[in-house]
């Protein structure tokens, strides 16, 4: 079968990024995936499991790539792009993995006159609290949502082959505009972490060793990067306030019930809650 894409850089073979490399190379969707990025042993840990072919420490690698996949922190992404766009031939597809889309996909904008690539933002939903290329699963977007967030001025075609690549991969693809996504995510993801950093702080350490399945679903998320997880709560942070802010009101109300002892209205938002709930399905 003729590789849909025959080179791919990937910029951050982690989980994200080294997930994508065994997806291209299982399927046969590429034939040379490079991993560049800013630690050997990492890169070596990536080759080793499969998720990359070649490994480079110098962002000028993706020169020689048909596609490029920035995978890196929110805070590195803009810049890593500029970098990887002064090497790449004109014309070559970008696109990367960061959790935020409205200051990645503005940066670029800024500059579209004098790129050399195309760049389509995109953000796979497919996280976890682990880290690094010893995590990276093919499989992992199967079935999975990744969201396409384009400028005005992208041109539909390049939405189409940012969209293609992540269906070639399994995902389900939507499109929206980079402020809805932040938006989005900040109530569905950013603000749920931030609740469960708070419930893993406010648990007493005394406490710890009697917590359950409840405590544990609830605060997994809060083992994940801090210094990963700082930045994207900053550069989200007027969509993740609101969004505390609406949660907070629903704390409130549930609260005042359990103050005033009205069971009855306590019932009223918890079924609101578990219906809720309910609708997403397992």
């Amino acid at each position: 079968m003729t590789p849909h894409w025959p080179s791919v850089a990937i910029v951050g073979a982690g989980l994200i990024g080294g997930s994508v490399g065994r997806a291209l190379l299982d399927r046969g969707l590429a034939r040379r995936v490079i991993g560049i990025g800013r630690s050997q042993q990492s890169l070596d840990e990536a080759a080793r499991t499969g998720a990359v072919t070649d490994t480079s420490l110098d962002p000028a690698a993706a020169a020689e790539a048909d596609f490029v996949l920035v995978a890196t922190s929110v805070a590195s992404i803009s810049a890593l792009l500029d970098a990887v766009d002064a090497v790449v031939r004109p014309g070559t597809l970008l696109t990367d993995a960061g959790s935020t889309k409205g200051s990645i996909v503005s940066a670029w904008e800024r500059k579209r006159i004098r790129r050399q690539g195309r760049f389509v933002g995109s953000h796979p939903l497919a996280g976890s609290h682990r880290r690094g290329p010893e995590a990276a699963d093919g499989n992992l977007f199967n079935g999975r949502v990744v969201v396409v967030t384009p400028a005005a001025a992208t041109p539909p075609d390049d939405v189409a082959a940012v969209g293609e690549f992540w269906s070639a991969l399994g995902a389900t693809v939507y499109l929206m505009p980079p402020k809805e996504h932040d938006r989005i995510v900040a109530a569905t993801s950013h603000a749920p972490h931030v609740l469960a950093a708070a419930i893993a702080i406010a648990t007493p350490p005394a406490t710890l060793p009697f917590t359950a399945g409840g405590w544990r679903d609830t605060t997994r998320i809060a083992a994940g990067d801090a210094q990963l997880w700082a930045d994207i709560l900053l550069d989200n942070a007027t969509a993740v306030a609101a969004a505390l802010r609406r949660i907070a009101t629903a704390s409130e109300r549930m609260l005042k019930a359990i103050e005033a002892g009205d069971r009855r209205r306590l019932v009223t938002l918890l079924s609101r809650a578990k219906d809720a709930r309910d609708a997403l399905g397992s």
